[in-house]
């Protein structure tokens, strides 16, 4: 088996964060985003990331930290989202050009898994596609993802609806599979028409006749797709307690919530509640409340809600 994991969105809903920063890149609970990902996978797994042509130096610069060596990272000709070859068509590009004959786990670099990938891993049928579903408890809620209607026997997928405008379930597909080798050639073959449809090939291999499985779990899972998913995330695995990265300081200061300081960022004589500072950022005489703040950024008397800084921000009370 082999690993690719998408990491080549341009992640628009997080800008000004994701302007020169991929997604999977961003600092969840003081660690990047895809290394939570890395962590979980079989340290004798091959591994693939995808990336896009505009971040590249981003991915050069995380590589060369040195913490995952033996990850290949590919690089899409693309700089913007209209050259987009497709999530999909990026999966199928990569088993054209090397002649993949393994089974893929293919994972989305954008999303936290809270439960245990290799479990997962231990419950997939050889020849048979199996998703990771996790329950979101509103079938609202689930027009926004690929949906699973699971069969009477809790284990095959019976239908599978990408974005559905009426969901069925709420029952949702987390961005992690496996895609068997045998049905590799299904998915170069229907990426052609679909690129940018990854969940849809889960509703070809069911319409070709290919039974699907899916292993549902109850632990935290997140989509880092927008803002208060973020701030959502970074509550759920920090809690209520400041984080501190390396020759970061929080002096006379009152915190509620989770707080994230990067390294080397100082706040001081502030309050803060459910922010994230990313490094080498100073806060003086500040109060802050859902807010997120890119690298360098510099406030000073300052009173902000609900707001993501452009790194290098500079804010001022005079």
């Amino acid at each position: 088996m082999r690993a690719f994991i998408l990491a080549g969105g341009f992640a628009t809903r997080l800008w000004p964060l994701t302007e020169k920063r991929a997604k999977p890149l961003l600092p969840l609970a003081g660690r990047p985003l895809i290394d939570h990902l890395l962590g979980q996978l079989p340290a004798d797994l091959s591994v693939t990331v995808s990336i896009n042509a505009a971040f590249e130096k981003s991915f050069e610069h995380w590589k060369a930290q040195g913490k995952h060596p033996h990850v290949e990272i590919v690089v899409e000709q693309s700089r913007r989202d209209t050259e987009k070859l497709g999530a999909l068509g990026a999966v199928a590009q990569w088993i054209t050009q090397r002649s993949i004959t393994e089974d893929v786990l293919l994972l989305t670099g954008d999303n936290f898994f809270g439960f245990s990938i290799q479990e997962f891993l231990g419950q997939y049928t050889p020849g048979l596609p199996l998703l990771a579903a996790h329950d979101i408890g509103d079938p609202g809620r689930a027009q926004s993802f690929g949906t699973i209607v699971p069969a009477p026997d809790g284990r095959h997928v019976a239908a599978f609806e990408e974005k559905p405008v009426h969901p069925k379930s709420s029952l949702v597909s987390t961005g992690l599979s496996i895609l068997p080798a045998v049905h590799l050639p299904a998915v170069v073959e229907y990426a052609q028409s679909k690129p940018d449809n990854v969940g849809g090939i889960f509703e070809e291999f069911l319409r070709r006749g290919i039974p699907v499985e899916f292993r549902a779990f109850r632990e935290p899972w997140f989509d880092i797709g927008s803002f208060d998913a973020y701030l959502e995330a970074t509550r759920a695995l920090v809690g209520d307690r400041v984080l501190l990265g390396h020759e970061a300081a929080c002096a006379e200061t009152k915190t509620e919530g989770s707080v994230v300081l990067g390294n080397h960022s100082v706040v001081r004589h502030s309050t803060l509640r459910n922010v994230i500072l990313f490094e080498h950022c100073s806060v003086e005489d500040c109060v802050l409340t859902d807010c997120i703040l890119d690298d360098h950024c510099s406030l000073r008397g300052i009173d902000l809600s609900a707001q993501m800084l452009r790194e290098g921000t500079i804010l001022e009370r005079k």
